[in-house]
């Protein structure tokens, strides 16, 4: 398994310090949000691509994923969906990113993979995956499978298993686990309370059973990126991302041996 920790921990803090703590803290790589506020987003122009691209790789560093905000399951046409995703994957290939991610935000099935299909030709040009997350409207890995089995892109589209979401759900770990199969391409980590409170905690101090997750993908030989997503944008009294960085390092590398 190889680290990435995402810049939703760090909000306002920048690129050049989202590096630095990836760097002080053993990680492979950094899972970029999409959005002004972290600079990277669709609309910068070349050479700031450019320079995205040349910091993160001066530093060692890989870029994971791509953390977009697409909804392709949204209802509306699907133009405005497909066009949205289209620049994420022209910005991710400028990058050198393997993926974005993108939401659910609806409940047909049908809908979304009409739109992953429409950009799987592009996706595949550019080595590019799309990667669902277990997310709002479709939380499970049975739902997220259903979509992706659906679309039936294996080339150019990919699960993204948020840890937390299924579980608060009510699937099991295994359940997600077995639900999502080969479509598997990405993991991301977090503690919370509980189901009902997602307020972020230390890995192993909440309720996430991160110990039978982690089982499951070291025993099934998971290689792939774990990206912790330390939600302090949306909870701004939690500790900083350095002090919960570790015990997601401890957790991948205790984890990670079988599938060396």
């Amino acid at each position: 398994m190889k680290l990435a920790v995402s810049t939703l921990g760090m909000p306002g803090e920048g690129l050049d310090r989202a590096i630095e703590v990836a760097t002080e803290h053993g990680c492979q790589g950094l899972e970029l949000r999409l959005h002004p506020d972290t600079g990277v987003h669709r609309d910068l122009d070349p050479d700031e691509r450019r320079s995205v691209r040349a910091r993160v790789e001066d530093a060692g560093l890989e870029i994971a994923a791509l953390a977009g905000y697409t909804r392709v399951c949204e209802p509306g046409p699907d133009g405005p969906v497909v066009g949205q995703l289209l620049g994420d994957l022209e910005l991710a290939a400028d990058l050198g990113a393997p993926g974005v991610r993108v939401f659910p935000r609806g409940e047909d099935a049908t809908v979304g993979a009409r739109r992953l299909k429409a950009v799987s030709g592009t996706a595949g040009d550019l080595g590019l995956k799309v990667l669902v997350e277990t997310h709002d409207l479709m939380p499970t890995g049975a739902a997220v499978a259903g979509l992706l089995d659906e679309a039936a892109c294996p080339g150019t589209t990919g699960a993204l298993w948020d840890l937390l979401h299924p579980w608060r759900n009510g699937e099991s770990p295994a359940d997600t686990f077995a639900a999502l199969g080969s479509w598997l391409a990405y993991v991301q980590v977090k503690d919370a309370v509980s189901a009902e409170d997602k307020t972020p905690v230390p890995m192993g101090a909440g309720s996430v059973p991160l110990d039978e997750c982690g089982e499951l993908l070291g025993e099934a030989g998971y290689d792939g990126w774990v990206s912790l997503e330390w939600e302090r944008t949306w909870y701004p009294d939690v500790a900083p991302v350095e002090e919960i960085l570790p015990g997601a390092a401890t957790w991948v590398r205790r984890f990670g041996k079988a599938a060396r």
